[in-house]
């Protein structure tokens, strides 16, 4: 029987969860820090917390820091963020690695992550700050609906992204490209839910700003069948999204024609991967079967049968 590293989703070398080289770019160490924190814990701190942490959203989280051999929570200079297990939506840790391993796959610019197990052995996804310097400076990153002035992170087209971020990136060009690739990326992976908190910019090394790594990438299809295609409009829509649309939306952000061919390729190319990625998932069978066939559906919209 094959053991699959929890964090790239490869063969494991040896008969451990993790390969040293994944641990040690995650955490700068090729040993595994224990985190002494059950599912009824991470809950309790996360509330006792809420309004203390420079991180958002609905889903239960804490920041993290390693200290030697342990990673504890803390209030502030948070080195990562846990999310836990959740009652809403079954076995959503495991679905945020596969669909963030399934990114890197496809060569889109992930923070390192994986998945680990509480005290009680429930499991939890960990990812890294992206906004913290490796000297633990926090960086300048802003979500778009910070960006933009939303108090409803649902309000919006992907286009007013886009065309955001061409004013804003100090390289325009790609970073719009770069967003065009997520945003077909969580059309394929049937992520209905990726709205303006979803993609930021990130103050970079230079002191200008760029399109900051994906983050937030699931399969929110799978628990919310009836969802819309888009949490966004793109070119004026929100469902029944085809390639046309897509080549609409890449129109008007400028992006040239023959640079849109070529990243359709790729993803076409790709496709194999994606499939590839779920036995080393760890979804249980059923739900790997859901999210294969919302893959199929959604790569025949963009590329046929």
């Amino acid at each position: 029987m094959n053991i699959f590293c929890d964090i790239c989703g490869r063969a494991s070398v040896e008969t451990g969860r993790y390969h040293p080289a994944c641990l040690r770019r995650l955490f700068g160490t090729p040993a595994l820090p224990s985190i002494e924190l059950t599912h009824g814990d991470v809950l309790m701190k996360a509330q006792e917390m809420a309004g203390r942490m420079s991180i958002s959203g609905v889903q239960p989280k804490l920041s993290m820091s390693r200290q030697g051999s342990r990673l504890v929570p803390v209030a502030t200079g948070g080195q990562f963020i846990l999310k836990p297990q959740t009652e809403r939506f079954p076995l959503l840790p495991q679905n945020e690695n596969l669909c963030m391993n399934i990114a890197g796959l496809l060569e889109i610019d992930t923070p390192p992550h994986g998945l680990f197990d509480l005290h009680d052995g429930s499991p939890a996804y960990l990812v890294r700050r992206f906004d913290r310097s490796p000297d633990g400076k926090k960086l300048r990153c802003e979500d778009f609906a910070q960006i933009l002035g939303e108090d409803d992170k649902y309000t919006g087209s992907m286009e007013r992204i886009g065309k955001k971020i061409r004013e804003l990136s100090a390289v325009s060009g790609l970073d719009v490209q770069l967003f065009f690739e997520r945003v077909l990326l969580n059309f394929l992976l049937g992520n209905g839910d990726a709205h303006l908190k979803n993609f930021s910019m990130l103050e970079s090394a230079d002191g200008g700003l760029r399109l900051s790594p994906a983050y937030d990438i699931v399969c929110s299809n799978v628990v919310i069948p009836m969802e819309a295609d888009c949490a966004l409009t793109l070119n004026g829509k929100q469902n029944k999204i085809g390639r046309g649309d897509f080549e609409q939306f890449a129109a008007t952000i400028k992006i040239p024609p023959k640079v849109v061919v070529g990243i359709f390729d790729r993803f076409r190319q790709g496709y194999s991967l994606m499939v590839g990625e779920l036995p080393q998932s760890r979804l249980l069978a059923e739900m790997q079967d859901k999210v294969r066939w919302i893959m199929e559906e959604r790569h025949a919209r963009i590329f046929g049968r």
